[in-house]
């Protein structure tokens, strides 16, 4: 009888700490601890689990920088609601990595494209008055902004960031987040060009008037645009820099 031929795998034993997060996720899971309950003192859960200092310690800063929980100045460890921020935060290390080639770049620019085009066709079918009325609010701030270019670039991540809210998905805004803080080298840089500004606030003006009117199609076509437009200013300055 002939075995069949499996090719060498060895299991590697899990490290302590790895154990420990497991098991504090699975009670977290469970119901049996809840965002706001305090864990035990380190001591005690070192009892509890049989580990040392170093493996509780390392489990904690795991479960910290997963934003399962936080750590107050007494020291004590608090159990908390995770975010889309804490799990695209987890992320940013090789986003950053990928934004350092011209290819990654242009691969996040057409995520952000996909992204928020959806995100007006939503509102334009979905938007409520009062959603309508934060987004012109947004609109108008932007508009104030023009002469001033530091913050007229964050008044355009405000604006932005209404549509990413409209949906009241955590997710999104979280998506958003990332964006803006991956690609906040190009939102600088398409807007150091002279006229950007103003090029960029009238994109928001009739994609907002889109939205108002419930034209999908229209909303689509002019996010479209706009960020074809900033990607396009975006490596045309970047272009010269390398020459």
């Amino acid at each position: 009888m002939t075995s069949i031929p499996i090719k060498k795998n060895p299991i590697n034993r899990r490290r302590l700490y790895e154990e420990v997060v497991e098991r504090i996720q699975q009670l977290i899971h469970s119901g049996e601890i809840r965002p706001g309950d305090s864990l035990p003192a380190e001591r005690e859960l070192m009892e509890i689990y049989g580990v040392g200092r170093p493996a509780i310690r390392e489990a904690l800063l795991t479960l910290q920088k997963a934003g399962f929980v936080s750590v107050s100045g007494g020291g004590r460890t608090r159990v908390i609601e995770p975010t889309a921020e804490h799990i695209v935060e987890s992320l940013s290390t090789a986003a950053r990595h990928w934004l350092a080639h011209p290819e990654g770049v242009k691969n996040f620019q057409a995520a952000r494209k996909f992204f928020e085009c959806g995100l007006v066709r939503y509102a334009a079918h979905h938007a409520t008055e009062d959603d309508l009325q934060v987004l012109m609010k947004a609109l108008e701030v932007n508009k104030n902004a023009m002469n001033n270019s530091k913050i007229f670039a964050q008044t355009d991540v405000d604006f932005h960031y209404v549509l990413a809210v409209i949906p009241k998905n955590n997710i999104f805004r979280g998506i958003h987040a990332a964006i803006s803080e991956w690609l906040i080298d190009q939102r600088h840089t398409a807007l150091s060009s002279p006229g950007e500004n103003k090029i960029a606030y009238t994109a928001h003006q009739e994609i907002t008037e889109a939205i108002i009117n419930r034209d999908a199609d229209l909303a689509e076509k002019l996010m479209d645009n706009h960020l074809d437009q900033v990607a396009e200013v975006y490596w045309e300055i970047a272009n010269k820099r390398e020459m």
